[in-house]
């Protein structure tokens, strides 16, 4: 009997691209495995199909098909003259890529897990870098049988798996494969494990790290300190250690990437009249100078004053804020001096206080919209 198409089996285009073809694939061996069908012709269209996958999805066994039909394959080719896979391999295939697959040999020895440190800091601190030293306590690599686990060092090939850290079990006509309950897929066994470590390889210990933070770090920056995590199991590698920095409020300045914002507070004097005030800087103390008629609120950037970035090396600014501060608990003469004072104004002329005419105008604006 003459054998069918191969993309006409799997129902594609003879262009289909790979990955039409395994859904293809995926679709018809769902459809016609023998686990969910009970007439044995599907197993012969199941094993059909698995035939025209295993050509087509190799690039040459492909182009030798498309070149010259079956004769191209025979050699290499399987189906049910030249079939060679069994129907648990094929349940392999078929599932592996949806659930992950299992693994065909010795488990690889795990790392040991990463670890986080949380460092806090002063903003002093971070701007300008330090070296701090840490206690972390973690999961270290036994001493006494130097990772191994084994009391003498030495360790046995598993009996039950024969080292390969799987087992094949058998269910009917299926072949699963699964992690060697005896070794748990190291393929190795321990006959006389290390007292100290209970065979584990590693002991709980506190270790004491010395830390570099370069300049410009900012709080949710973490530095990698590689090799530094808990140790792996049974010699494995170890994992990393994350310093996760966290820098302080300051009692001055807020920070706010590469600048930094601070409030001046500024005697209403100073701010009618101008004048200078010494403003602190990360870099010691400069003097700003505040022009006559200075309002409440208003900024003043200096340039250059800021963090230096850790990144870009690109330094910000420091944007002070003026705050207008109200005298307090003042005396009987201070009192009637402001009261002199208040009484120089022209009434009714609002010039030297525009802020308050515009707050007036906008009062009554709103109430004639209201009443209107």
């Amino acid at each position: 009997m003459a054998k069918r198409d191969y993309y006409e089996i799997l129902g594609v285009a003879k262009n289909a691209s790979d990955d039409e073809l395994k859904k293809a694939y995926r679709r018809l061996a769902m459809k016609f495995h023998p686990d969910r069908n009970t007439d044995d012709s599907t197993l012969e269209q199941f094993k059909e199909v698995k035939e025209a996958y295993e050509v087509l999805k190799d690039s040459s066994k492909r182009s030798a098909y498309d070149r010259f039909g079956h004769a191209g394959v025979n050699s290499t080719g399987g189906g049910p003259g030249g079939f060679h896979g069994d129907v648990g391999d094929i349940f392999g295939d078929i599932f592996g890529d949806i659930f992950g697959g299992a693994s065909r040999g010795r488990q690889a020895r795990q790392r040991g897990s990463d670890l986080r440190f949380s460092l806090e800091l002063d903003l002093e601190e971070a701007v300008n870098g330090i070296t701090r030293e840490i206690r972390v306590p973690t999961l270290g690599e036994c001493k006494t049988c130097k990772g191994s686990g084994a009391r003498d060092g030495k360790k046995q090939t598993c009996t039950t798996c024969g080292g390969v850290g799987q087992v094949r079990m058998q269910q009917g006509i299926f072949s699963v494969q699964q992690t060697c309950p005896a070794c748990k897929g190291a393929g190795e066994q321990i006959s006389n494990p290390c007292t100290d470590c209970n065979g584990q390889g590693r002991v709980r210990e506190t270790r004491t790290l010395s830390v570099k933070i370069p300049a410009g770090v900012d709080s949710g920056d973490r530095i990698r300190l590689a090799g530094e995590g808990e140790a792996g199991a049974h010699s494995a590698p170890p994992g990393d250690l994350y310093v996760e920095v966290r820098v302080k409020p300051h009692h001055i300045f807020e920070r706010d990437g590469d600048d930094l914002y601070c409030e001046v507070p500024v005697p209403f004097t100073l701010a009618a009249m101008g004048g200078e005030l010494e403003i602190p800087t990360l870099d010691g103390q400069v003097k700003l100078k505040v022009p006559a008629e200075t309002q409440t609120g208003r900024m003043f950037r200096l340039k250059g004053k800021g963090v230096k970035s850790v990144r870009s090396h690109r330094t910000g600014d420091l944007m002070c804020r003026v705050v207008l501060e109200t005298p307090v608990k003042l005396t009987r003469e201070q009192k009637d001096l402001l009261k002199k004072f208040e009484e120089t104004f022209t009434s009714g002329d609002n010039r030297q206080n525009p802020r308050s005419q515009s707050w007036l105008d906008g009062v009554r604006e709103f109430f004639e919209r209201m009443t209107s």
